[in-house]
Parts: structure tokens; C-alpha cells; sequence
């Protein structure tokens, strides 16, 4: 007997075949070769790229170089605003200084123009004054240098020995105060 081997079914036969193609290896295109007229286009358009990127590069490094000299200038003159304000009252003291006159009033006068002058520089600068007398102490505020009994609620500012002062809701210096304690 004759062994003969299976034949496939038309029914199989396609998907045999679409499996083999699926496998084999694509082969690249044709190279073509480029013309003189395109090759010259390319490397103009790369010259082009070459030459921007250089200039974005350069436009970066500028911006880098001005945005550190900007952060420089506004460290080196950040308080020329406050500066410029205190020159007058600095001004009036040295007047107050170089009156001769002995007038006490005339003196007193002086004076209270020279604080005028001196809380509206604190006032353009954002410099607040704080005066915490009543209120409840803050230690982020305060500094309490003693206790002391005291009718009321405890732990509250019964009196101030020195303002403290804000600037832009920083503490510059807090205030040094006397704190109340609970009857004992």
C-alpha cells in the first residue's frame, strides 16, 4: 500500500498562503538616486535649520543672561523706594539738630512733622506698626518678657513695652509685650 499524503482542502489552501506572505521579509524600495538639482535643495534647507537653531540658541543664552542681570539689579536696588522716602526725614533731623534757637516748641513741632513724615515712608514702603495692646498673644507675633495676674481672660497682651512691625504680613520685629496669667 501506497501512502499518500494529505492534500489540503481549497478551503485551507488561502489561509496557508496569507500566513507564508505575512512572514516573509518586505524588501526596502528601490533606492533612487537623488538628483543634483534635489541634493543641492537639501543641504540649503539644512543650512537653513543649521543657522536658525544657531539663532535660537544664541536668543536663549541672551534672555538667560538679561533675566540674571534683572534679578541682580532688583536685589542690589530693592529698597531704593524706602531709601529715597527716608532721605527727607533723615534731612529733618539734621535741621531739628542744627536749631540753635532752644525754642521747646518749635523743637516739639519739628518732631512731629519729622514722624509725620517718617510713618508715611513706612506707610508707602508697607510697614506696619503693631500694637497688639488687648489682643491675644500670638507667640508669631509677640515675644512676652513676663506674666503677670491680671483680671480678664489669660494669655492676652495687658501691655506693650515696644511695637513690633509688618512688612507685607512678615513679622520685622514682633512686638515685646507683657502677657496676663489666670489668678492663682
Amino acid at each position: 500500500m501506497t501512502e499518500t499524503t494529505p492534500q489540503p482542502t481549497p478551503e485551507e489552501a488561502p489561509a496557508t498562503v496569507l500566513a507564508d506572505e505575512a512572514l516573509a521579509p518586505v524588501a526596502p524600495p528601490a533606492a533612487t538616486t537623488p538628483t543634483p538639482e534635489a541634493l543641492t535643495a537639501a543641504e540649503q534647507k539644512v543650512a537653513e535649520l543649521q543657522d536658525a537653531l544657531l539663532r535660537a540658541k544664541a536668543e536663549t543664552e541672551n534672555m538667560r543672561r538679561r533675566a540674571a542681570e534683572d534679578v541682580i539689579k532688583a536685589g542690589k536696588f530693592a529698597a531704593e523706594k524706602f531709601a529715597s522716602a527716608m532721605v527727607p526725614v533723615k534731612d529733618s533731623l539734621e535741621a531739628a539738630l542744627a536749631d540753635t534757637s532752644n525754642d521747646a516748641m518749635k523743637m516739639r513741632e519739628g518732631v512731629e512733622l519729622t514722624l509725620k513724615q517718617l510713618v508715611q515712608a513706612f506707610s508707602g514702603a508697607s510697614v506696619e506698626e503693631l500694637n497688639p495692646l488687648g489682643e491675644k498673644f500670638d507667640p508669631h507675633r509677640h515675644q512676652a518678657i513676663s506674666q503677670i495676674e491680671a483680671p480678664g481672660e489669660p494669655n492676652h497682651v495687658v501691655q506693650v513695652l515696644q511695637k513690633g512691625y509688618l512688612l507685607h504680613d512678615r513679622v520685622l520685629r514682633p512686638a515685646l509685650v507683657i502677657v496676663s496669667k489666670a489668678a492663682g
